[in-house]
């Protein structure tokens, strides 16, 4: 997360054609297609990452993929590097643009295009937000599984930009384990299809290398995505506990035991005092870890699983026990955990990290978590998916004190090292963006890195899509 290396320098011989290049996307895109003046641009500067912020060279907003092709087949054939964006509430600076750069913003893409219950998919655009699927087929008994705390805004594209996942991924995965096929721009405007309504696909798999890769090796327009009948029942358990290390280590048992609830959500203090303050949920206050702990099924399925986990709860010193007794008091649990990065936003600028875990090691990082902020002398708020270890501690501090600033970044980086080094990884949904590219030394030696960087370039030989992310930029082919 270094500010003094935080993009490539622009390319000058760009910035003196901005006129031209402007006109030119004009002239073959439909009118309203193409914004440039500083006012309309001021949106596109940043992302969820809202630390770093550059204006780009111009933004165009396509309807079709051929107007996506037709983009990017000009900027390839002029050298224009190219930053893709959905909602831009990427928390990692994925769709961060630079000076010489055009944003493509897929947002008009908007669009259902085919819901088919037979094979249990949909086709839709890029720019469909996530829960839109979900609103799309929930009368007829279905959904989209993946469920972002941002799906009310954050979009399909970005999704699978990301490989983003959510409170419900402990049983139903993340984005790659629910998307079937994509249609793609590459850089050149060639358009691919991977992957469709088959369960599999012959050859190769692109579509895993697709999901995940932050808009490096084309634009995705459109996606097809598995849809998933929904249960007969649910039901969200708060567990409240005396210390966060009963909390975690009753999480590493219930998982141990064979047990796997449709989500295992992890609040600490702070967080359930941000929370409760925000959404008036009924969180319990007087207890120093909270779990959600969501089951589903029938109701003698989650009488039985609930049982089960209350058991091993009350080894690992359950203080509060308590289950939703409507529809009503369900939502305002999972408000008040999906609410979390708002309401904290409310309190404190903050940092979002994103590092994952084995659970057997989730006792161990959030003592380090604590120590390494502690050190740095900030305030840290623990909320994440303790289910698959997906750690989100917001390091809070104040944005306009450079030197607490620079705290909060150093103590971040901190963070996602002590992840590395329990046997975890940099990123579980966020990406790494130009957050976490300067510690991707930390996780891969040079062979390894070398190899993404091979498989990157064999996209984009320029480096052109979405420039300046992932791989540190001095080691670069």
């Amino acid at each position: 997360m270094s500010g003094a290396i935080a993009l490539k320098a622009p390319d000058p011989a760009i910035l003196s054609r901005r006129n031209q290049i402007i006109a030119d996307l004009a002239d073959f895109l439909p009118a309203g297609t193409v914004i440039s003046s500083d006012r309309e641009l001021k949106p596109f500067e940043t992302d969820g990452f809202i630390a770093y912020r550059r204006m780009p060279l111009a933004v165009a907003l396509p309807r079709t993929t051929d107007e996506v092709a037709s983009i990017l087949k000009y900027c390839a054939k002029y050298k224009v590097p190219v930053v893709p964006r959905g909602a831009g509430t990427s928390l990692s600076g994925g769709a961060i643009p630079q000076e010489d750069a055009v944003v493509i913003a897929l947002t008009r893409m908007n669009r259902i295009l085919e819901v088919d219950y037979p094979n249990r998919c949909a086709r839709v655009q890029a720019g469909v937000t996530n829960l839109a699927i979900s609103e799309a087929v929930s009368a007829d008994g279905f959904f989209y599984a993946p469920d972002p705390s941002s799906q009310l805004a954050c979009t399909i594209g970005g999704n699978i930009g990301m490989n983003s996942g959510g409170a419900h991924c402990l049983k139903y995965g993340v984005t790659t384990n629910n998307l079937l096929g994509v249609k793609m721009v590459l850089f050149d405007g060639t358009v691919i299809e991977l992957g469709g309504k088959a369960l599999d696909a012959s050859g190769y798999d692109l579509l895993g290398l697709v999901c995940g890769s932050e808009g490096q090796l084309g634009i995705v327009t459109e996606a097809t995505v598995r849809l998933i009948a929904k249960p007969e029942g649910q039901r969200p358990v708060l567990f409240g506990f005396e210390t966060s290390e009963g909390a975690s280590a009753c999480v590493t048992d219930v998982i141990a035991a064979g047990l796997i609830p449709v989500a295992i959500e992890f609040m600490d203090k702070p967080a359930i005092e941000i929370c409760e303050a925000f959404a008036h949920a009924g969180y319990p206050l007087d207890v120093e870890a909270l779990l959600i702990v969501e089951v589903e099924g029938s109701e003698a399925e989650m009488d039985a699983m609930l049982k089960a986990i209350i058991e091993i709860a009350r080894r690992h010193g359950v203080k509060t026990v308590k289950e939703c007794q409507s529809a009503t008091e369900a939502a305002l649990i999972w408000k008040g955990r999906k609410s979390a990065f708002g309401a904290t936003g409310r309190i404190a600028d903050y940092i979002c990290m994103d590092g994952t875990v084995p659970l057997s090691q989730l006792t161990n990082v959030l003592r380090g978590t604590a120590e390494i902020v502690a050190r740095h002398r900030l305030r840290v708020a623990n909320v994440f998916h303790a289910g698959d270890g997906n750690m989100h501690p917001l390091i809070l501090y104040n944005i306009n004190d450079p030197d607490e600033a620079r705290r909060a970044e150093e103590a971040g980086n901190d963070i996602l090292k002590l992840c590395v080094d329990a046997g975890g990884c940099l990123t579980g949904e966020h990406g790494v963006g130009i957050e976490k590219r300067d510690l991707m030394t930390h996780q891969f030696s040079k062979p390894d890195l070398d190899q993404q960087m091979a498989v990157r370039a064999a996209f984009d030989p320029d480096w052109l899509l979405n420039p300046s992310k992932v791989f540190p930029l001095e080691g670069r082919a």
